[in-house]
């Protein structure tokens, strides 16, 4: 049996990613520092399974990294954990230093050393998986999509801080022949999302029958990607992907924001109508832009199709189906999520 060392592994992609892999037949050695987006109540199915070790604590701890990588002898690492909100990274980017820069720095080092440390066999089959961003390319226009070539151009901390991360890996490819491997993803959703991200946050404030706030115009474009989808072209790309390449991710589902808001609120008044009959989209209101919101994110997934086979399994009217049913159906873990430190609010709207 595989084992994998999985950072993050107890956030919302992380998560999902640890549920299916172990559920695939692979050992999970699973990092995560449980700050306030990353959450225990994700993998709690896996409480007592052998094939699942969780550890708590943070990729900058070398101490520890190198400890883990010494005892467990994974076969390949997985590194979903970063700071990821953008809001968020408008209120305080120095977090998103911390983690994203120098974290993956700390832990690339710890890899790189422990590679080194294998005998040929293993150095030549072991593989390290960053797990990126399309926003780290920018602001599109009304055409055109993001492909492997395209040139970083961050326009937050957050994305500053994922380019910055993705370029280290790099270098420890080029520099150290350390067998590096990156997924750039566009906008995921789906289950165990923690609630200040789009889909989520919609579906719980339409619940609660407060106001749905839209950034802007709302004409903002992302390609959506249900996170089922992306989890297996990870394990594509780190069982077939060539050493040192990029792969983007797409769900070749480009949708305006407010068409994804309208979406959730005809998905829940089908489910479960207002007690006064009106429709959700009546909550929806308009609210101050957040400072440089990029326009469009389009994904060029055509390398990962063509290359590797892999293509969504979900289009996006099914994924969303399915996700407005699971938040539906975990109100519980909803709740159990939002402790007080998070009460809903948008945050990021001033600069």
């Amino acid at each position: 049996m595989q084992t994998w060392l999985v950072t993050g592994g107890a956030g919302f992609i992380g998560g999902n990613f640890v549920l299916e892999a172990v559920a695939a037949g692979r050992r999970i050695v699973n990092l995560d520092a449980l700050t306030y987006a990353g959450n225990l109540d994700t993998v709690s199915s896996l409480d007592g399974h052998p094939d699942h070790v969780f550890v708590q604590g943070d990729i900058g701890d070398r101490a520890l990294v190198s400890r883990l990588l010494a005892e467990h002898r994974p076969a390949a690492v997985v590194n979903f954990a970063a700071e990821s909100h953008v809001d968020r990274s408008i209120d305080g980017p120095a977090a998103f230093v911390h983690t994203n820069v120098v974290g993956t720095l700390a832990l690339l080092e710890a890899v790189r050393d422990h590679w080194k440390s294998l005998q040929s066999d293993a150095q030549a089959s072991f593989r390290f998986l960053h797990v990126s961003t399309d926003e780290v390319y920018g602001s599109l226009g009304d055409s055109g999509k993001f492909s492997e070539t395209t040139a970083y151009a961050p326009n937050s901390p957050y994305s500053a801080s994922k380019a910055a991360s993705d370029h280290l890996v790099r270098a420890f490819h080029h520099t150290y022949g350390l067998p590096t491997l990156t997924t750039n993803c566009s906008n995921n959703y789906g289950p165990y999302q923690f609630p200040e991200k789009l889909v989520p946050l919609m579906i719980a404030k339409a619940i609660a029958g407060e106001a749905l706030p839209v950034y802007g115009d709302g004409r903002n474009v992302r390609d959506w990607l249900y996170v089922g989808d992306h989890c297996e072209a990870i394990r594509t790309v780190l069982e077939r992907g060539r050493v040192g390449e990029t792969y983007n991710v797409g769900g070749d589902a480009e949708r305006q924001n407010i068409e994804v808001v309208r979406t959730i609120c005809a998905l829940l008044d089908r489910r479960r109508p207002r007690q006064d009959g009106k429709p959700r989209e009546s909550q929806i209101g308009y609210v101050k832009d957040r400072p440089g919101h990029d326009r469009r994110y389009a994904i060029d997934a055509s390398k990962l199709k063509s290359e590797l086979g892999w293509k969504p399994a979900h289009s996006f009217e099914q994924g969303m189906a399915d996700t407005v049913d699971w938040y539906l159906g975990h109100q519980d873990w909803v709740r159990r999520v939002l402790d007080g430190s998070y009460r809903l609010e948008r945050i990021g709207q001033e600069a």
